[in-house]
C-alpha cells in the first residue's frame, strides 16, 4: 500500500528533478513533513504526493488571471511539534559529530546534513537553503581561506563566520609515490593522471588556485574532467592505480590505505551562519557546544585535526 511507502531525500530529489539542497529546504520550511530513522531522513508517500498537488494547484493559480483575492501558499516555519528544521551543509566526520552534539544540547531544532561541496553550500546559503555551511575555499592572490569568497557572496547578509577546524590538505599519490611527485608545480608533468573533484567543491577550488598561480593549463592534465563526489572516492581511484594523482585531505588517505599522501597546505575548516532573530538561540548554542571540553575532545580522538582556534569567531558582520 502507498501508506507503507516511504522515500529518501535523494529519492525525491530524482523523482522532481531536483537537487537534494531543494529536497532539504523544503523539510526546512515545513513543505515536506519528515521523520528520521537513524541518520537518514525520510517522507511517506502520501506527503509527497499532497506536496505535489498544492504544487500543481498553485502553478495552475499563478497561469490564471489574478482574482480579486490573491492566491498564494505560505509554507510553515516550523516542522511537527514546533521543532525547526536547520540544514548544515558539507562533508567532514567533524559535522556528524557536531550535529549529534546540537540534537543533545539544541532543544526545538532539527539538524539535517546535505553533503554539498563548499562553493555550492555558500551559494545555497545565499538562497536561503541552508542555516550553517562549512567552507575550506582558498584565494590563491590572499592565501586567505574562505573570508574573501564569503564577502563576496554574501553582500549585505548579516553573518557570522567561526573556526570548526585546521587540516592538511595535499596530493593523493600511488604507495610509495613512484613518480616522485613533491609538490603543485609537479602537475605540469607530461602523461600525469588526474582524478578530479565535482565543481564548487573546496578540493577543486584548490587544484584550481595553485594550476593558475603555476602557470598550468588545464587541458594538459588527463583526466581533469574525471570527477568524484568526496575524498574518499579520489584517494580511492588513485590507491586503485586508476589514477596518478589526487587533490583532498590528510584523514582520507588514512582511511583508504594504500595511498600516499603529500600534505602541502594547512587548510582552514570554518563555518558560516547567517545572524537573524530567529536563529540566535541556536547560534548561542552551537557556539557554547564548539567551545566546550566535551565537543573537542571527540574531535581530538579523531587523527589530523589541528583545534587550536576551533570556537573563534573570525568574522562578525
Amino acid at each position: 500500500m502507498s501508506s507503507d511507502i516511504s522515500y529518501t531525500t535523494e529519492e525525491i530529489a530524482k523523482l522532481l528533478k531536483i537537487s537534494k539542497l531543494t529536497v532539504y529546504d523544503l523539510i526546512k520550511k515545513g513543505e515536506l513533513p519528515s521523520y528520521r530513522v537513524g541518520k537518514q531522513m525520510r517522507v511517506d508517500a502520501a506527503d509527497l504526493e499532497a506536496y505535489k498537488q498544492r504544487a500543481k494547484g498553485l502553478q495552475a493559480a499563478e497561469q490564471r488571471p489574478a482574482p480579486a483575492e490573491p492566491v498564494s501558499f505560505q509554507p510553515a516555519a516550523v516542522g511537527a511539534g514546533g521543532t525547526r528544521s536547520v540544514v548544515i551543509t558539507g562533508q567532514d566526520i567533524s559535522l556528524d559529530i557536531l550535529v549529534k552534539h546540537m540534537e543533545k544540547h539544541t532543544p526545538g531544532i532539527r539538524p539535517l546534513r546535505a553533503y554539498v561541496g563548499s562553493l555550492d553550500s555558500l551559494i545555497a546559503m545565499y538562497r536561503g537553503e541552508s542555516d550553517i555551511v562549512s567552507t575550506h575555499l582558498l584565494d590563491g592572490d590572499t592565501g586567505e581561506y574562505n573570508l574573501p569568497y564569503i564577502k563576496r557572496i554574501l553582500v549585505g547578509f548579516p553573518y557570522l563566520v567561526v573556526n570548526l577546524l585546521s587540516r592538511k590538505a595535499g596530493l593523493y599519490v600511488q604507495k610509495g609515490n613512484p613518480l616522485g611527485l613533491k609538490d603543485w608545480a609537479d602537475l605540469s608533468r607530461t602523461g600525469l593522471r588526474l582524478v578530479n573533484r565535482e565543481k564548487g567543491s573546496g578540493a577543486r577550488v584548490l587544484l584550481d588556485e595553485q594550476l593558475r598561480l603555476h602557470g598550468i593549463q588545464r587541458d594538459q592534465l588527463q583526466g581533469y574532467g574525471e570527477e568524484q563526489t568526496n575524498h574518499i572516492a579520489v584517494a580511492g581511484t588513485v590507491a586503485a592505480g586508476e589514477a596518478d594523482v589526487g587533490v583532498g585531505i590528510e584523514k582520507a588517505a588514512a582511511i583508504v590505505g594504500g595511498v600516499d599522501f603529500i600534505p602541502l597546505i594547512e587548510e582552514r575548516y570554518d563555518l558560516v551562519v547567517l545572524k537573524s532573530a530567529e536563529n540566535m538561540p541556536w547560534i548561542e548554542s552551537l557556539m557554547v557546544i564548539l567551545r566546550s571540553e566535551e565537543f573537542r575532545r571527540e574531535l581530538q580522538s579523531i587523527a589530523g585535526y589541528d583545534l587550536s582556534r576551533t570556537g573563534e569567531i573570525l568574522l562578525e558582520t
